[in-house]
């Protein structure tokens, strides 16, 4: 079987979109203008990626306030926030440029969603004619909401877990039930873990393990097979053209990230130094079978922080040396990062979100054709 390629989901917003979500923040638009423009970047971004020849597609998430957020407010500035939350929780993650991205705080319980990626998942397949698929938040994003120290009147750090493991196989659940092929679970927080910023009191508390462990109360529920079409997705960060924790050594994530029993995996590489050195390490800890799946690693051989196309001569090397340490039966290509997993992403190393946007699709374009290459000389 040739190479599989896969994205990882967001594409960048429009610049127009960018600015309708301001817009709904201060009032001028309500909300069926904004989703309106959303629905125009989404077909859109689904149009472009299946003329790229993406076996796989999305909206490019343009339908969300990010990756980390879709499912309980409506935008990033927190117009539209779901029950029981309030707008001052602590910070995800302080950005090497020195922004940073906030969530919010839990103030009593139950949790639930606001939103299901599921609806994302109705309306795609309404408009695209390649296999969909969806991107989903983690328990253990989702676990930074609940108080680090301390805990809320009547609603127990446990009952919140538990609500939070309901809410997330929901989620899951609901997107295949809507069409979608995969579903991939973001955790871009697992690197960050092992980052000690005494700016940001959480990532000093060293949760990775706590991490790990709830989410396979997650991948619990679900049968090998159902496992299968279920991912991970890890990276250093990437909002407007920056990282959160790319100095953290990979080796303190690789090392413990396979004990989660997903099918597969769409894994930071291309800005990576030394990139080999990570094949070598998903080679070592990868596992053949994981409670019943074989644990398949996409590499990421496209950098979307920068706006330098990559060849597709540069994408094929980069796979046929993965596959020195990585079982070609067990390896696939994808991208570093979403392109824009934040709404509000100016790109400022593109110069504007519209013109990274037509980047993106040339840095996918290269990929397909790099893994296509790769499987041609390795013989799959």
């Amino acid at each position: 079987m040739p190479i599989p390629t896969e994205l990882v989901g967001s594409l960048p917003r429009p610049e127009r979109l960018q600015n309708a979500y301001q817009d709904y923040d201060d009032g001028k638009i309500d909300w069926r203008q904004l989703q309106a423009e959303q629905d125009t970047a989404a077909e859109d971004s689904i149009k472009r990626l299946e003329a790229t020849g993406e076996p796989i597609v999305t909206d490019g998430e343009q339908r969300e306030s990010s990756f980390a957020t879709y499912s309980i407010t409506d935008t990033l500035a927190g117009t539209g926030l779901a029950d029981n939350l309030a707008g001052d929780g602590q910070f995800f993650a302080i950005f090497d440029d020195g922004h940073h991205r906030q969530l919010p705080r839990l103030t009593g319980g139950p949790f639930r969603y606001k939103t299901y990626a599921s609806e994302f998942v109705e309306k795609n397949k309404k408009i695209a004619t390649h296999d969909v698929k969806q991107a989903v938040i983690s328990p253990s994003m989702m676990m930074l909401l609940y108080p680090l120290e301390g805990g809320i009147d009547g609603y127990s750090r446990d009952q919140f877990l538990d609500d939070v493991i309901d809410e997330c196989e929901k989620d899951i659940r609901q997107c295949f039930a809507a069409g979608a092929v995969r579903v991939s679970v973001d955790f871009t927080e697992g690197r960050l873990a092992n980052k000690n910023d005494s700016r940001n009191p959480w990532t000093g508390k060293d949760m990775l393990q706590d991490f790990i462990d709830l989410n396979n109360r997650l991948f619990e529920r679900f049968t090998a097979d159902e496992r299968r079409n279920i991912g991970i997705h890890t990276c250093p960060g990437g909002d407007n053209d920056s990282v959160h924790s790319k100095e953290v050594p990979y080796e303190k994530l690789l090392s413990k990230m396979f004990q989660l029993n997903a099918g597969y995996f769409l894994i930071q590489c291309a800005s990576e130094e030394d990139r080999e050195e990570v094949y070598r390490l998903c080679g070592q800890y990868s596992r053949d079978d994981a409670n019943g799946v074989p644990q398949v690693c996409f590499m990421g051989v496209i950098n979307p922080l920068s706006p330098e196309v990559e060849s597709a001569a540069q994408v094929k090397h980069e796979l046929v040396t993965a596959a020195k340490h990585i079982p070609v039966e067990r390896l696939g290509a994808t991208d570093d990062c979403g392109f824009s997993p934040f709404s509000r992403d100016l790109k400022p190393k593109h110069g504007s979100p519209d013109f990274a946007r037509d980047v993106a699709m040339q840095k996918i374009s290269a990929r397909l054709e790099g893994a296509r290459m790769a499987s041609e000389e390795l013989g799959v």
